[in-house]
């Protein structure tokens, strides 16, 4: 089926879902969960053709964004329910006027119809996109990495038996079957089909989107996670956050890339770090130092290309704070003594994430940016 074919599937049967109520929307959810649950031998089947194909091609780190195990898959559907469960957010009245001539006026939000999903390698992203378009009442087509094609399309054929089973109709989830770039640039042009893109992925993808789109285009930012540690911070507590949230599982985009540490507690809790990360691990994690960390504990010096990596590896950078200090490079600045735990590295602060993700898929309602990175201050 050409992209094409796919696109005027999907915008044929929008209207279906978004007529649906709450509760056939969330048994179709429920459905789709119990398909991905019944048909996991399928999906590893699929998946290990995938990665039989990308071992001599794609990093270590690479391919476990790619593999899936059967809790991986538990967990999918999990997330699938937990979807289910939130607020419906169709319908929201978002403002309301009353005009002086008695006019009442409301703003609600809407599903927007057809949105177009262009990811990479990471074959959870299909279940996790196509739950959001359910709930917020739309159709979705999915384009994937041609590294992921084979899971991907498993999990779409068995979430569309889901769907069915709830009296919808299994188009309204689809898979892009052209994995070539071409197909990439359909969706980017398809205007009258898709209602809203949204490319999830590396730089070079997000910018190709927003800067040959000529359809609604939503830009997300790559993934480049900061935690800061303050003066005032537990410093066991910080030391177990940090291990988790850079070796847990280091090649996924909310993984922690940069550490930000106040330069106050540097020489007492560096050497910590240090000993936590690299000295007591198997697979020590690399360390890329600022000027002054390396003054303290043994790494690898940081060059300006560490600020704007993402690693998806165990590598580290770390800087320390200063007030005077302006480690993220950006328009706004931080006190010294306020702790975030996740900042963007974009030109202006992003709009506050919204409660319920599934309203980001509706109208009226704005996609934040995610960029991130780790420094020592």
């Amino acid at each position: 089926m050409t992209t094409q074919d796919i696109l005027k599937r999907a915008k044929s049967c929008c209207g279906a879902l978004a007529a649906a109520d709450t509760q056939q929307k969330n048994r179709a959810l429920h459905a789709m969960a119990d398909a991905l649950l019944a048909n996991i031998p399928h999906i590893l089947q699929a998946n290990e053709m995938d990665m039989a194909a990308a071992r001599n091609t794609l990093s270590e780190s690479m391919l476990d964004r790619l593999a899936l195990t059967p809790q991986r898959i538990e967990a999918m559907a999990e997330g699938i329910r937990q979807v289910a469960q939130l607020p419906d957010p169709v319908g929201n009245v978002l403002r309301e006027v009353q005009r002086p001539n008695g006019l009442h006026i409301e703003r609600r939000s809407v599903p927007m119809g057809v949105v177009a999903i262009i990811y990479e390698s990471r074959p959870n992203v299909t279940s996790d996109a196509a739950a959001l378009a359910v709930k917020s009442g739309n159709a979705c087509v999915l384009r994937s990495g041609k590294d992921a094609f084979r899971s991907a399309n498993a999990i779409v054929n068995i979430l569309q038996l889901g769907l069915m089973q709830a009296g919808l109709p299994g188009e309204l989830v689809q898979l892009v079957q052209d994995t070539s770039r071409e197909s990439a640039r359909e969706l980017m042009t398809a205007v009258g089909y898709v209602d809203l893109l949204i490319p999830r992925g590396g730089a070079g993808l997000i910018r190709n989107c927003v800067e040959n789109a000529r359809v609604p285009c939503i830009q997300t930012g790559t993934g480049i996670c900061h935690i800061y540690v303050d003066k005032a911070a537990d410093q066991s507590k910080a030391l177990n956050i940090l291990e988790n949230a850079k070796t847990s599982r280091p090649s996924v985009c909310n993984a922690m890339e940069v550490c930000l540490v106040h330069r106050d507690i540097a020489h007492e809790f560096l050497p910590k770090l240090h000993q936590r990360l690299v000295l007591d691990r198997k697979q020590p994690v690399q360390l890329r130092l600022d000027s002054t960390a390396a003054g303290i504990i043994p790494g690898t010096p940081a060059s300006d290309a560490d600020f704007d990596t993402e690693f998806l590896d165990y590598i580290w950078l770390w800087q320390l704070w200063t007030a005077r200090s302006r480690p993220f490079r950006t328009s706004h600045s931080i006190p010294p003594d306020t702790a975030r735990p996740s900042l963007p590295k974009t030109s202006k602060l992003p709009t506050p994430l919204p409660k319920l993700w599934t309203v980001l898929l509706c109208m009226s309602t704005a996609l934040p940016g995610s960029q991130t990175a780790v420094s020592l201050a």
